[in-house]
């Protein structure tokens, strides 16, 4: 099967994620924000990094705050995580969409309807052409007991979304094809 270049469509498939909604603090108050550019970087302490474009107030607020939150939106969350990456905080209040807790973080609103959510603490902020990347230590998870098996998030129960790219379509999580770290020891030659 051949290769062809697709560069021009750099972001096809490089990566998919996890499509999330990111929390701040915009002039004292939440805000919120569709995001699906973050990823994993550290193990102890956990840590991720996020990349949020220079123009959107979620950024202002990180910038002033040092600090963010990840929310996992459900499938049946699709219409209301989509329109808050549709609409800006220059122009509409965002903090009335959902419920709002708290944790450790006092600028990081957390969104109770999502069954996982993350405070993160940022550590470092990179500038780059056209966005931030925010790498943020997870100071606090919090998750629905009704969406947990044997005490860790069960994909089967939080019905996370993904966001792929340059198509710009929202896909629901698949089957389970394997298990990490175990499904290639029958390929290992010692």
């Amino acid at each position: 099967m051949a290769k062809i270049n697709i560069s021009d469509n750099i972001f096809a498939f490089v990566p998919i994620t996890t499509q999330t909604i990111l929390g701040s603090h915009v002039q004292g108050k939440a805000n919120f924000m569709a995001l699906g550019w973050l990823t994993r970087i550290n193990f102890k302490p956990p840590m991720l990094a996020i990349c949020v474009n220079k123009g959107n107030r979620s950024c202002d607020g990180i910038l002033e705050n040092k600090q963010f939150s990840i929310n996992v939106p459900s499938k049946d969350m699709v219409a209301v995580t989509d329109y808050t990456g549709l609409v800006s905080a220059r122009k509409t209040d965002k903090s009335g969409l959902f419920e709002v807790f708290y944790g450790q973080l006092e600028a990081a609103p957390l969104i109770r309807e999502c069954p996982v959510n993350v405070e993160c603490r940022v550590v470092e902020s990179v500038e780059l052409p056209t966005n931030y990347c925010f790498i943020g230590e997870m100071v606090g998870v919090h998750a629905d007991e009704e969406a947990l098996t044997d005490g860790a998030p069960d994909p089967d129960k939080v019905k996370p979304f993904v966001l792929s790219m340059p198509d710009n379509r929202f896909w629901a999580l698949g089957e389970c094809v394997g298990k990490a770290w175990q499904e290639g020891k029958g390929l290992k030659q010692d």
